[in-house]
């Protein structure tokens, strides 16, 4: 009978299918709205045709269920993949969902291939360094704008071979292609505009945007603006591949996989590192300074900056943290629930061994605001899943901190392991007494273990923050002096900034004290710097969207996303290009649950067509046909009647040329931005290789020689790479070549040095004190630039008095001796300002003798100089 039943419902099936496409065709050739334009009458669609003397009947046969057998009760189920609240779809080509069943299954490959490429872009940030540098970004770019192209040319040729086989099968059957299809480009451009979530990607773009205008129109460093503007392409196409993950079928699940694979490598590397099993070379960072470590190392895992580490740690222990207090409010397998809560003790003993204190408190304030957003009958569940990871956490952190982050393998295997066992067997025990059914005992004890061990991991963990606050607060202040003077340095391009990399160009120049940072370490200010208020605006206006839908649609990854807008504000978190991956992340999987939550079936143009039941079609005919032809005339051109109205085939004309330019246009803008793209990161990229090859050669050497050239070739903008060829050049191509590289690098103090080295050894004074009068400036807490300034004035001089030009001798003199005085006054107020000297600004030991020979020469007609002195360049 079972048989039997469903080759009837196969049988019905084809009776159904076909009786459709028999009436698809007469609807579409009898039916016409008043104004000339086609459109399909649901009534005439869900009837069954009645219009042709048909009975109801031909409805039933059109109505399936998920097992393609017959519902006698004329209604769509609800759990039907392809219905909707008991309706049916269909796609841009008016193909019935029961045809794109076999579709949806192949397409399953498209969302297998995205979700894989994705997941690898997001495990090569991770095992780059973050992405912090500009050369570990390059490969990422190349297989982020290769793959995006090539699946691009191959949805191109999907959609060429299909529209041959429309046009192929339109020779034998009743030609609709100009009502019932879609012309290729323009299914291509609707197909791409309808993804959701797809502007998402212009957030990113307006970043890269302002970048390429300042490498375009000149900046502090052209060099620095074209590897932002390449950073934000890299984001641009993450983010469009994310959006598309996120709008097909399981993407949830994709970007929900990826997740748990980022933060599991991250953390885990991390632990074994520390435990000797991992070689992870400079994983952990040793120090003997105690106001940076009170252990004398922290963890920096894969990103090898342990406050960076600390943040990411924090976001996947939240992450966790509330998914698994999701699984403990209520009674499940035991099995799941160690599931849940296995990754919790190793996320947080991590956050804690990066012994970052700006991790600590963004994390603890996210933590705060996800326990006061939880309703209250699930804010104790999340306090049971986080008191004993976080108790073992503690104390697995004092142990490896006693040890320096270096325990034997045995001994910290063993303590991770016990840490770890602890940590699930607690949990178990928690759960068990919260669900045990007895009247309030369990659940007293649930709170009373609770607090004690919240309170237990509170001292253990703050044990260390304690030691570095008695060894001295020099790294706040010194943070607070960076900040006073980038706010300084912006109020002097407050609405367009100075292009990128300007904090770590200029901040030299107007460094109030001689602190060590080449990042600013705040996100906001940094932003602010390179790019001003609009791109504020712009990464403000991104986060609070993105905020916005996960807050709404996600709420689990809300503390996640709070951590990294909290701690980018203390730190460059920004600067890793990984953080921004990860944040594009949560906010794609947000929209990708936010489409499971509203219904939305994300195959690309979809309508939607009410079924109405066969007594009642009639009836509701007239009143669903105004709505039918209204959601059919978005997808369908408009076809006029010549002879009727003749201006309006003008005006369709004019339409579909301007439509055309415009496809043209956006297809273009994409292929010149992509390739553009590939173009300039792979000349980046050969730069950087021969670079490298350059500084493995013996210095000096013909083959030296050569590979600079060739970096030089291929990228003209790096500084470090001028400097370097312009040393091996004869004096007056190397005085070009430098000055031709100001124009792309005008706030370099190197450059300048060099130059005026080169006008030292020409005889030329005065214009070698012009150089390192300006390579001083940029640059005044450099002992070694002061000192090399005073050696090769001293040079100049002594050249000019030998060549016969002695009064320029003494002028040049003259202007040595104002250095040698201006550098010993630095000094001096240095050491008598009681301030951090964390650049070890000190008068150099040969610098005392280079100006005495400066003073004999200005002063004297026939100066003595002194040999051992002279004869050494710092």
């Amino acid at each position: 009978m079972k048989n039997r039943t469903m080759h009837k419902g196969v049988v019905r099936y084809r009776r159904g299918y076909a009786a459709n496409e028999e009436m698809m065709e007469k609807v579409f050739e009898g039916s016409h709205h008043a104004n000339g334009t086609e459109y399909i009458d649901n009534g005439d669609l869900c009837n069954g045709g009645k219009r042709d003397g048909r009975d109801s009947k031909g409805s039933r046969d059109s109505a399936y269920h998920r097992e393609n057998t017959y519902n006698k009760d004329d209604m769509y189920e609800k759990d039907d993949t392809y219905q909707t609240n008991g309706v049916i779809q269909i796609d841009g080509s008016s193909r019935f969902p029961w045809i794109l069943r076999s579709e949806h299954y192949s397409g399953s490959g498209g969302t297998v291939g995205l979700g894989i490429l994705s997941i690898i872009l997001l495990l090569a940030g991770c095992l780059s360094r973050g992405l912090y540098y500009s050369a570990d970004l390059y490969p990422v770019i190349m297989i982020a704008a290769g793959s995006i192209l090539i699946m691009i040319v191959l949805f191109l040729v999907g959609i060429r071979l299909e529209k041959e086989q429309e046009q192929e099968q339109g020779r034998k059957q009743v030609p609709l292609s100009r009502v019932h299809w879609l012309g290729n480009n323009e299914r291509m451009v609707w197909r791409m505009i309808r993804i959701p979530g797809i502007l998402r990607v212009l957030w990113p773009l307006g970043m890269m945007t302002c970048f390429g205008v300042h490498a375009l129109t000149g900046s502090v460093s052209k060099q620095g603006s074209m590897d932002e503007m390449l950073r934000w392409s890299l984001l641009a196409m993450f983010t469009l591949l994310t959006a598309i993950l996120a709008a097909r079928t399981d993407g949830a699940r994709w970007l929900a996989c990826g997740w748990q694979m980022a933060g599991g490598l991250l953390v885990l590397s991390g632990i074994l590192a520390v435990c000797g099993i991992l070689p992870l070379p400079f994983g952990v960072m040793r120090t003997a300074d105690p106001e940076i470590s009170s252990a004398g190392a922290r963890l920096g895992g894969l990103l090898q900056y342990p406050n960076a580490y600390g943040a990411i740690a924090g976001m996947y222990a939240l992450e966790r943290l509330i998914a698994a207090a999701r699984v403990i409010a209520r009674p499940v397998p035991v099995g799941r629930l160690i599931a849940a809560v296995l990754p919790l003790m190793p996320a947080q003993a991590a956050l804690l061994l990066s012994e970052s204190r700006g991790a600590w408190l963004a994390t603890g304030c996210a933590a705060v605001a996800a326990f006061a957003l939880q309703r209250r009958g699930a804010r104790l569940p999340l306090l049971l899943a986080m008191a004993a990871p976080l108790a073992c956490a503690a104390w697995l952190y004092r142990q490896l901190a006693a040890a320096q982050l270096a325990p034997a393998p045995v001994p910290g295997l063993l303590a991770l392991a016990g840490a770890w066992a602890a940590a699930l067997l607690g949990t178990l025990l928690l759960c068990r007494l919260w669900h045990s059914g007895a009247a309030k005992a369990p659940r007293a004890a649930a709170l009373t273990a609770i607090v004690l061990a919240g309170a237990a991991a509170a001292l253990m963990a703050v044990a260390s923050t304690a030691d570095r606050r008695a060894a001295g607060v020099g790294t706040g202040v010194s943070r607070l002096q960076m900040w006073r003077d980038a706010l300084q340095l912006w109020t002097e391009a407050a609405w367009l900034g100075h292009g990128g990399d300007t904090w770590r160009n200029m901040f030299r120049a107007i460094q109030s004290s001689p602190y060590v940072g080449g990042e600013v370490h705040n996100g906001l200010l940094d932003l602010a710097l390179d790019t001003g208020l609009i791109g504020i605006v712009l990464v403000a206006g991104w986060f609070l969207l993105t905020q916005r839908c996960i807050f709404h649609f996600a709420p689990q990854l809300f503390p996640s996303v709070l951590v990294f807008g909290l701690h980018g504000a203390m730190d460059f978190d920004w600067s890793f290009t990984l953080f921004w991956m990860l944040f594009i992340w949560l906010g794609a999987w947000a929209a990708a649950l936010k489409m499971e939550a509203e219904g939305i079936q994300r195959s690309g143009g979809t309508v939607e067509y009410t079924p109405i039941r066969s007594k009642s079609g009639s009836k509701l005919r007239s009143k669903m046909r105004s709505k039918s032809s209204s959601l059919f005339l978005r997808y369908l051109p408009t076809q006029s009647h010549p002879s009727a109205v003749p201006m309006r085939s003008y005006f369709h004309i004019f339409q579909r040329v301007t439509a055309r330019l415009i496809r043209v246009s956006t297809v273009m803008i994409i292929f010149f931005w992509l390739g553009g793209t590939v173009w300039l990161t792979s000349r980046y990229a050969v730069a950087e290789v021969q670079y490298r090859q350059a500084m493995s050669e013996p210095y000096g050497t013909p083959a030296q020689k050569v590979h600079l050239m060739a970096a030089l070739r291929s990228n003209p903008n790096r500084s470090d790479i001028v400097i370097s060829l312009a040393r091996t050049l004869p004096g007056r191509e190397a005085e070009s070549l430098l000055l031709n590289n100001l124009s792309h690098s005008p706030m370099h103090p190197q450059i300048y040095i060099e130059l005026g080295r080169l006008a030292a050894q020409f005889g030329e004074g005065q214009q070698a004190g012009v150089y390192f009068k300006q390579a001083i400036a940029l640059n005044r807490y450099d002992a070694i630039g002061q000192s090399a300034a005073l050696y090769w004035m001293e040079q100049a001089a002594r050249r000019e008095w030998e060549a016969g030009y002695r009064e320029r001798a003494r002028q040049t003199a003259a202007a040595g001796v104002q250095m040698y005085e201006r550098y010993q006054l630095l000094a001096e107020e240095v050491e008598a300002g009681n301030v951090r000297n964390d650049r070890r600004f000190v008068l150099e030991e040969h610098a005392p003798g280079y100006g005495e020979n400066l003073r004999r020469l200005a002063s004297a007609s026939s100066p003595s100089f002194t040999p051992e002195l002279t004869k050494r360049s710092p």
